[in-house]
């Protein structure tokens, strides 16, 4: 072999330099490769990412469309503090539709029931009513008001000298009746009634004295009637459930409120409540 002459390049040195070439190429390539790779894999992620925000956004917005409002949480069903102590009082005077709202707007009442009374018929329905009175139980605070006081509002409240029927309403179940518990109301009954007798000269008071028996409470579309012809304060103390309606103190006043039949002074006290939730625009009317 002759002698290299300087800047010569060998085969095998220019092999080496193609072989390093292409392995500068590969590394090239496999940069590029692996900077599409991490590009596609950020896509996906904000892909991911964005899909999940959509999600979450339209679920938020779809549950903000179904609310109902109020919103309300279930409460479990219990006497308020201190209503142990209440008594009852049980009274028949015509329509259980007008005696109910009669007894809800006083002061120390705290609740009221229409139901069926003073006959012999087990479960009496309001289409079967057998030989019982349409009635009113009233669940009452007795350091507020006595049961002296709620007798002279069922003497101030209905006709005791109409026989079997108050105005148009005419038949049995619409009779007047005091059902009491125990002697001493047995005694404040027939004093009032005397009473009664004496300021009503020229006809005889009908009214019936009886021992309570069995209360059979009235179907739920009876209960609280008055309150429901009005849908605006149905509204406004939320829609309550039939069973939370019928127990509730609140819908107890307003159902005797709606009927005109509190004494003025509440009357005009519900008006100013209701009129002041109206201008402030709160729509819930929790107290009176």
């Amino acid at each position: 072999m002759g002698a290299m002459v300087a800047g010569e390049i060998t085969k095998e040195e220019e092999h080496e330099d193609e072989g390093g070439g292409g392995l500068g190429e590969k590394n090239i390539i496999r940069t590029k490769r692996n900077a599409s790779d991490k590009m596609a894999v950020s896509k996906r992620n904000h892909y991911h990412l964005f899909s999940a925000f959509i999600i979450f956004f339209a679920f938020i917005v779809d549950n903000a469309l179904c609310i109902r409002f109020p919103d309300r949480v279930p409460q479990p069903t219990r006497d308020p503090p201190g209503q142990q102590h209440l008594q009852t009082a049980v009274f028949a005077l015509g329509s259980f539709w007008r005696s109910e709202a009669v007894f809800g707007c006083l002061p120390g009442v705290i609740r009221t029931t229409v139901g069926y009374a003073g006959g012999s018929k087990p479960n009496p329905e309001y289409r079967s009513l057998g030989d019982h009175a349409e009635s009113v139980q009233v669940e009452y605070d007795p350091r507020l008001i006595s049961f002296r006081e709620l007798l002279d509002v069922f003497w101030s409240s209905h006709d005791s000298r109409q026989v079997y029927g108050q105005g148009p309403d005419v038949g049995n179940q619409y009779r007047s009746i005091i059902f009491v518990n125990g002697t001493e109301e047995s005694r404040m009954a027939a004093v009032s009634k005397e009473q009664e007798q004496t300021r009503s000269r020229s006809s005889i008071v009908t009214t019936q004295i009886l021992q309570l028996g069995t209360f059979y409470p009235a179907e739920p579309e009876h209960q609280k009637f008055e309150l429901k012809q009005n849908t605006f304060l149905l509204q406004l103390i939320g829609n309550l459930p039939a069973d939370e309606l019928e127990r509730s103190s609140l819908a107890t006043k307003l159902n005797g409120y709606v009927a005109e039949l509190c004494p003025p002074n509440i009357q005009s006290h519900i008006d100013a409540k209701i009129n002041e939730i109206i201008k402030t625009g709160w729509p819930i009317l929790r107290e009176l």
